[in-house]
């Protein structure tokens, strides 16, 4: 079956692109013809190799979203423009999550959660969006520029022992719809997918709690953990033109878990 070509001549910037569901999005691109310019902290080969066995073009950049700031922003999107003429997507998917008690967390890591998770993601879509407000509307008169943040369940529940990502990710969906306000007559729509529990590295460790792991399954009505995959497909759609009038939603793709 020839997959569609959605994104062909299209320059993608996902973040936190080495693995999980980063890495997924960044291959479910590239297999519909993107130009993929994936941001990590660490290294992206094997994403490269899965990008372009996919057959789409991969370029690694590194970037610690702990540590960059505004001015680091504004130079990653120049680059990119520079390199391949436009940005077209932005996916801020970079994220971290600290298991620890409210009584025990430290001012530093409330404030790397909070950089790498919600002040990143502000940035980056700044500098995006002012590029595009400032040459890329006019350059681009058939396309609107599409940023997708990834949310989670944790936009909308409180969680167990992770009060400051619980924190960031309800920052997510809000910024994600005072943007879409602020932005939508610009010719940018901004769109969230909210991932139920899915197969990745930051959910190993309640994966191999035998107790946590089987309550969380027994909650979700489709009965299994959701894959990289599912939460790529929504991002796919967010980023497409099929989605060009939805603006300021945060997409559920959680196998049924809110609805329970």
């Amino acid at each position: 079956m020839q997959t569609a070509q959605r994104f062909a001549g299209r320059t993608v910037i996902v973040t936190g692109a080495s693995r999980g569901i980063g890495q997924g999005a960044a291959v479910a691109f590239g297999r519909e013809g993107a130009t993929v310019v994936g941001v990590a902290r660490s290294d992206q080969s094997a994403t490269a190799s899965a990008v372009q066995a996919a057959g789409g073009t991969y370029e690694a950049v590194h970037l610690d979203m702990a540590t960059a700031r505004a001015e680091d922003f504004a130079k990653l999107v120049a680059d990119v423009v520079n390199h391949h003429g436009a940005v077209h997507v932005l996916l801020n998917n970079a994220g971290m999550i600290l298991r620890r008690p409210a009584l025990e967390v430290t001012e530093e890591d409330w404030n790397r959660v909070l950089q790498v998770n919600l002040t990143s993601m502000f940035f980056l879509s700044q500098a995006v969006a002012r590029w595009w407000v400032a040459q890329g509307a006019a350059a681009e008169e058939t396309w609107r520029l599409k940023i997708v943040n990834i949310a989670s369940l944790l936009s909308f529940q409180g969680g167990i022992l992770v009060p400051a990502y619980a924190a960031s990710k309800h920052g997510v969906a809000g910024i994600t719809k005072a943007l879409a306000n602020e932005w939508a007559a610009q010719r940018i729509n901004v769109n969230a997918v909210a991932p139920g529990y899915i197969v990745t590295e930051n959910t190993r460790q309640i994966r191999e709690d035998p107790v946590r792991s089987k309550a969380i399954g027994d909650r979700i009505p489709q009965g299994r953990w959701g894959e990289p995959e599912d939460i790529a497909q929504a991002c796919l759609f967010l980023a497409s033109p099929a989605a060009d009038y939805v603006n300021g939603a945060v997409l559920n793709v959680d196998g049924g878990w809110l609805g329970r």
